[in-house]
């Protein structure tokens, strides 16, 4: 299957190499699974292959071939699933807090990807890779909320672009440490794997450093003693984002492992993030379709303990 980018789509990116470009237009695609289309030629500007440091003209017209699909190699399981909306074309589902999205090293069965599999059967798009059939977009395993999913490469493509555009509608809600002093802000900064430890991303401005932009906005819902309860809405979605430009900003979030204190008192098994709202078109109807998932018990629980600031 091929993907064209006119030159209309990519007047933003001239100068830039081929595949930092690739890794904003096919927001679906791994940067390991962008890297292989490359070193495979399956990225052609013009109708010749190009290497990943090809910097982009002015009229350029690129094409990226994706392989069929190969069939996964991962054995479904009758895992249930928080299905909040279903179609022929894609699914939104309510994941929840500790399970894994896709396979990975150390998380082999389980995963949200092998209940799909069962769900679904054959009819999950296959852009995503063996391992990521269906997935669109992902959260993290300790962050619970709302996903689409879809059932076929058309799908996953509408989906995809409008992820790229920044149209999906994404909204979560957390709980950070200490009181944030405005009402309501923006971080902007870009976000890339950490230089040193690489299970972590940072906050990376060195222009020599792999990054991307990365932008994040909140607003408080209420204040308690020591820490924030916030709504955030995401503008783009890198990984770890809400985590990384929270603690960047001094306000981690309860309970993160990572980012966060070490020993925090929490009590939290893993950062306190819902993904609380999900809107986006409808790739094959049009409609928009709007999803919202109430805070999960472990949220709220947590709230519960936490004393309100008055005023």
């Amino acid at each position: 299957m091929d993907r064209q980018l006119r030159p209309e789509d990519i007047g933003a990116f001239v100068g830039m190499r081929i595949d930092r470009v690739l890794m904003e237009a096919l927001a679906d695609c791994s940067r390991s699974r962008i890297q292989q289309l490359l070193e495979a030629g399956a990225v052609t500007v013009e109708g010749c292959p190009v290497k990943k440091n090809y910097k982009l003209r002015q009229g350029d017209r690129v094409s990226v071939t994706l392989p069929e699909p190969r069939p996964a190699g991962l054995i479904p399981e009758d895992i249930p699933l928080d299905i909040l909306y279903e179609d022929g074309d894609l699914l939104v589902l309510n994941k929840p807090r500790g399970m894994v999205v896709h396979p990975a090293a150390g998380h082999e069965t389980g995963t949200l990807v092998q209940a799909l599999l069962f769900h679904c059967g054959d009819s999950l798009s296959g852009i995503g890779g063996e391992l990521r059939p269906g997935i669109v977009h992902r959260i993290d395993k300790d962050t619970s909320g709302l996903l689409v999913v879809a059932k076929n490469d058309r799908t996953h493509q509408g989906l995809s672009e409008q992820l790229a555009v920044h149209s999906m509608l994404r909204e979560y809600e957390a709980v950070v440490h200490g009181n944030v002093k405005a009402e309501e802000g923006t971080v902007n900064a870009p976000i890339g794997r950490h230089p040193v430890d690489r299970k972590r991303m940072a906050i990376l401005t060195d222009p020599r450093q792999r990054s991307r932009k990365a932008v994040t906005h909140y607003a408080v819902v209420a204040r308690y003693r020591g820490f924030t309860h916030l709504r955030l809405r995401l503008e783009t979605g890198r990984t770890h984002q809400i985590r990384v430009h929270m603690a960047s900003i001094g306000h981690p979030l309860a309970g993160d492992p990572v980012y966060g204190p070490r020993k925090d008192g929490t009590g939290l098994d893993g950062q306190c993030l819902h993904a609380r709202k999900l809107g986006f078109v409808h790739p094959t109807t049009g409609a928009f379709l709007s999803f919202d998932s109430p805070l999960p018990d472990y949220f709220t629980a947590f709230l519960s303990r936490l004393v309100p600031l008055e005023g």
